[in-house]
């Protein structure tokens, strides 16, 4: 793996697409700095960066690795060493912050290869320019890094919980249910880390034996957490205001990606998952 090589393919790139690196940086969810040291070869993207940097600079997650363009011929001879550089990179990146994260991009690799799974090319996005990413019968798929999903989930939760209980009427019987759907999540470095989520929180209360609803929300959210002792805490929530200021704090909080995956919430099913989570969690809640 070139990382200058594959820098001065990122900055070709995104020179034709007339963008500028804050520009780009805008798009990911990253400053303009970072976008720079990729360019100058000093950094390579977070492996939770490929997809959406390839699907702004119209490449295939192969053709970023490889630092150019590739015709059919060279992206499945070039697929199977890009595999192994981007573990090989994984490792040494973990190793160096001394992170205790498992590898989960390796772990999958080998259950592909014990399944047989073939990596296939979608040669028709490929004509239309489109970015492919591997291929599992058919299946998009991008590997994700391990970032101990379940804690940080857990983290996020219990904030909510707390600061819906502070902000209650202070009903005896009063209870908060939280349910979220995560987007994205991005390690900035080893102590920082962002959730790109969605939140629902209803709150019920008992009036004589008959469960009612109080209130309720339904909220993105660009939530920034930091590490210590192995624990998360969450530093800071940021979610888009209402009305005319919508859209833009959309875009200035959320990569493209992200916002165009929020933008099915109410129709992908989505908000009636949440919905059925809570609806469990409040009769769990009330039937003890």
């Amino acid at each position: 793996m070139n990382q200058r090589e594959i820098g001065k393919f990122i900055s070709e790139l995104r020179k034709n697409k007339k963008m500028t690196q804050e520009e780009l940086a805008e798009k990911l969810g990253v400053n303009n700095r970072t976008i720079s040291r990729w360019e100058n070869g000093n950094n390579m993207p977070d492996v939770s960066l490929y997809k959406p940097l390839c699907e702004e600079l119209d490449i295939t997650i192969n053709e970023l690795l490889s630092g150019k363009r590739l015709n059919a011929k060279e992206y499945q001879e070039n697929l199977e060493e890009n595999i192994v550089n981007t573990i090989d990179y994984s490792s040494k990146k973990i190793n160096k912050k001394n992170n205790i994260i498992f590898l989960t991009i390796f772990i999958i690799v080998l259950l592909i290869a014990s399944l047989g799974i073939l990596f296939l090319i979608d040669t028709n996005r490929m004509r239309n320019n489109k970015p492919v990413v591997f291929s599992t019968w058919g299946y998009d798929y991008v590997p994700p890094i391990n970032l101990n999903v379940e804690l940080l989930e857990r983290t996020i939760r219990d904030y909510f919980l707390l600061r819906a209980k502070t902000e209650s009427r202070n009903l005896n019987n009063e209870k908060s249910f939280i349910s979220t759907k995560t987007y994205l999540i991005k390690e900035v470095d080893y102590d920082t880390t962002i959730v790109y989520m969605w939140v629902l929180n209803i709150t019920y209360y008992e009036d004589n034996n008959i469960i009612k609803e109080d209130s309720g929300s339904s909220i993105p959210y660009k939530i920034t957490l930091e590490k210590s002792d192995n624990e998360y805490l969450v530093v800071e929530t940021e979610m888009p205001r209402d009305g005319s200021y919508y859209a833009s704090d959309m875009k200035a909080l959320f990569p493209k990606a992200v916002r165009n995956d929020m933008d099915k919430v109410h129709t992908d099913g989505t908000i009636e998952r949440l919905q059925l989570e809570i609806e469990e969690q409040k009769d769990n809640y009330y039937s003890k």
